[in-house]
């Protein structure tokens, strides 16, 4: 199976969506533990224990994942994150609150 097609089970597995953030991740993860650990399914440890070891493997895949990003702390790309609505508009359209001619 190739890196893609891991990947992508991983993420049909723990039921992301394409978009999703570490707490997102985390949040899927711990959830379908929950779900499937083997101490809460003792009348079908089997499928439990199977369950398990899936979602360990996909979290793995995920995180190794997750691990190759990079994320940008230049100033710029920080206040972009971090715009008002107002001050997005105004560095698009200008001031607002400019007089017109």
């Amino acid at each position: 199976m190739s890196s893609l097609e891991k990947l992508i089970k991983a993420k049909t597995l723990l039921g992301l969506s394409n978009k999703a953030t570490l707490f997102d991740i985390k949040q899927k993860y711990r959830s379908l533990m929950h779900k499937w650990h083997p101490d809460k399914n003792p009348d079908d440890l089997k499928t439990a224990e199977q369950m398990s070891i899936q979602i360990n493997a996909a979290y793995k895949t995920i995180l190794e994942y997750c691990k190759q990003y990079e994320f940008s702390f230049k100033e710029e790309d920080i206040r972009e994150k971090f715009i008002s609505p107002q001050e997005w508009w105004e560095s698009r359209f200008g001031d607002v609150n400019r007089p017109k001619k």
